[in-house]
């Protein structure tokens, strides 16, 4: 056990965390909605400090990241639990696994920050990504190992649902370089239903992300009779226009997976709807997700349309000109979004 850095003490013993965006009030000897934060004696406790479910070296497009360091790699960590009870989660085997669970030592190891990022530089990657599941819940842990890696020069990375509460945003933000943050859907009865959350806090995580110049992309996994109509489309991609219509959206195809086992697999041309709708509101870089092979897994110029970035599932193949570091079109000249080592 570690003692949790963001919580408050509260009367009667109680504790209130101040991780995520549940800010659950946590009474004497009981966890918080993440099952991995624990009251002690009126004191919380993080139970998965340096506990590791899954470790790769992963190109940076598997995150999906397509205009940070493309081409590169990244350690990629995760532990297990999460904030979140989605429905369809494609990770359910850690996710749903809990600090006070038997297979949770069986099927994890302990992993210092300092021996995690001899790693990534042993294995040759560029950064260190938390992924897998929520990085959020693992705060400690990941604040202590960012540090660590941008003292090595190393590029830090969240694959997050956006649930962190400001408190936390605030604490790691001059440590964390990117995220890809899952918006699940522009829905709050689909959050409700669906994660057991609100969509409200993930939209402000990304504006508050935004304007502290962390690199974002989005990803909206369409999922079919759920959140594949095109008015919540429409309202995602005038949202994502409000805040920067530079900002990369992956529209990700749907597989059947844990809870969701009835509901079939996204259609292409229901991707291709909404890749369609977000350009006509002005998003300017839309890919799709899953599937391999498709035009939309490439980067155009937004201008002139000159093809920029081809991609082939995790593989690609770059045609910008650089200038002073700077990503730019070839035939119009155009500044493209994009972070380069």
């Amino acid at each position: 056990m570690k003692e949790a850095m963001l919580y408050e003490r509260l009367e009667d013993s109680k504790v209130r965390c101040k991780v995520c965006a549940h800010e659950c009030e946590v009474a004497e000897g009981r966890f918080g909605v993440c099952r991995t934060r624990r009251n002690v004696g009126g004191r919380l406790f993080t139970l998965i400090y340096g506990r590791v479910s899954s470790e790769h070296a992963d190109p940076i497009e598997k995150k999906p990241l397509y205009h940070f360091y493309p081409g590169s790699y990244v350690y990629s960590l995760g532990t297990i639990s999460c904030n979140f009870k989605c429905l369809h989660c494609q990770n359910f085997t850690i996710s749903k696994l809990t600090a006070e669970d038997v297979e949770a030592r069986r099927y994890t190891f302990e992993l210092s920050p300092a021996e995690a990022v001899r790693r990534a530089v042993a294995t040759g990657c560029r950064g260190i990504a938390w992924t897998y599941n929520e990085p959020t819940i693992w705060f400690e842990y990941t604040y202590d190992c960012a540090q660590a890696a941008k003292r090595e020069g190393l590029y830090t990375v969240y694959v997050t649902n956006g649930y962190m509460s400001e408190e936390a945003l605030e604490k790691i933000s001059p440590f964390l370089d990117a995220a890809n943050v899952d918006v699940k859907a522009f829905s709050n009865d689909f959050y409700r239903k669906i994660c057991g959350a609100r969509l409200e806090p993930v939209l402000e995580t990304c504006e508050r992300m935004h304007k502290k110049g962390i690199h974002i992309e989005l990803t909206y996994l369409v999922i079919p009779r759920h959140n594949d109509d095109d008015e919540q489309f429409s309202d995602f991609a005038a949202w994502v226009v409000s805040l920067d219509a530079s900002i990369p959206v992956h529209f990700s195809r749907f597989y059947p997976c844990y809870k969701l086992l009835d509901v079939p697999p996204t259609g292409v041309a229901t991707l291709e709807r909404a890749h369609d709708i977000a350009k006509r509101k002005g998003v300017e870089f839309v890919y799709l997700g899953n599937v391999p092979g498709h035009d939309y897994e490439n980067t155009y110029c937004p201008d002139c349309g000159t093809l920029l970035v081809e991609r082939y599932g995790y593989n690609t193949r770059a045609k910008f000109d650089i200038e002073g570091g700077k990503a730019k079109c070839p035939e119009c000249g155009r500044e493209i979004r994009m972070v380069l080592g």
